[in-house]
């Protein structure tokens, strides 16, 4: 039986836990080492810390964040934003992080993804796909939802797969933050036609969202909002997806 992984996300601006709708009306969630703290206390099985606002503002990663997690922190961590080259990626992994996410430089230049996984591994490289429907089907959109690509997404995970990619971090840009549920259509498609695991992200509001994920497909689920704010513990997750059969970590 296939162990699914509950991975809370941290959305970071300024060195703080944000939360909003597609990046907008953020408001303040807390210390990133805090949050990433408690939630390995929970049994989270991974911790994903994302700079929203480094693409958007032309910097890199804050390494700091990712440096101050990690001395603390026990379970694996990926981290994604800002990451243009081969070298962001690699000065990410020296800070802390044991996968670097990848996005919106993949997309103008997939050659990046390749550059990734022959230098540190497939199993450290995760490109982070951000989807939104179009006429039947979903393009890929950069830079934090600002652009449309124009680029299929099945196509587009298929390359990065055959790049060398080990994971998909695959985001919903028209659920993101609404808690609304996970696409679960845009899960099986991706998953349908990919061999590595596909991370379900955007969207998570209640208990049936995170069921409906993994019979899309999906290997892990992330969520934000409703860990952040208190309305159940990745514990409580996992004891209630236990419940209903599915394999979980303890």
């Amino acid at each position: 039986m296939i162990t699914r992984r509950i991975l809370p996300c941290l959305d970071v601006d300024d060195g703080r836990v944000v939360k909003g709708i597609q990046f907008q009306r953020l408001r303040d969630a807390g210390d990133p080492t805090e949050r990433a703290l408690e939630y390995e206390r929970q049994g989270a099985d991974e911790i994903v810390i994302l700079d929203i606002s480094a693409t958007p503002e032309g910097r890199s990663h804050q390494h700091a964040v990712v440096r101050d997690v990690r001395r603390q922190l026990r379970i694996p961590l990926a981290v994604g934003g800002g990451v243009r080259t081969a070298d962001d990626a690699g000065r990410l992994l020296e800070a802390g992080a044991d996968k670097v996410a990848v996005n919106t430089a993949a997309v103008s230049s997939p050659v990046l993804v390749s550059e990734m996984a022959e230098r540190f591994g497939s199993q450290s490289t995760v490109v982070a796909i951000d989807a939104q429907r179009a006429n039947g089907s979903w393009d890929v959109v950069v830079h934090s939802g600002q652009r449309v690509t124009n680029r299929d997404v099945i196509e587009w995970a298929q390359e990065v797969c055959e790049r060398g990619a080990g994971e998909i971090l695959l985001t919903s840009w028209d659920r993101d933050g609404t808690r609304d549920g996970y696409d679960h259509e845009l899960l099986a498609a991706v998953s349908r036609w990919v061999q590595v695991p596909v991370i379900a992200s955007g969207g998570a509001g209640k208990l049936e969202h995170f069921t409906e994920a993994f019979a899309a497909g999906a290997a892990a689920v992330l969520a934000a909002s409703l860990f952040h704010y208190g309305e159940i513990t990745v514990r409580e997750l996992k004891q209630q997806l236990s419940a209903r059969g599915l394999e979980v970590r303890p």
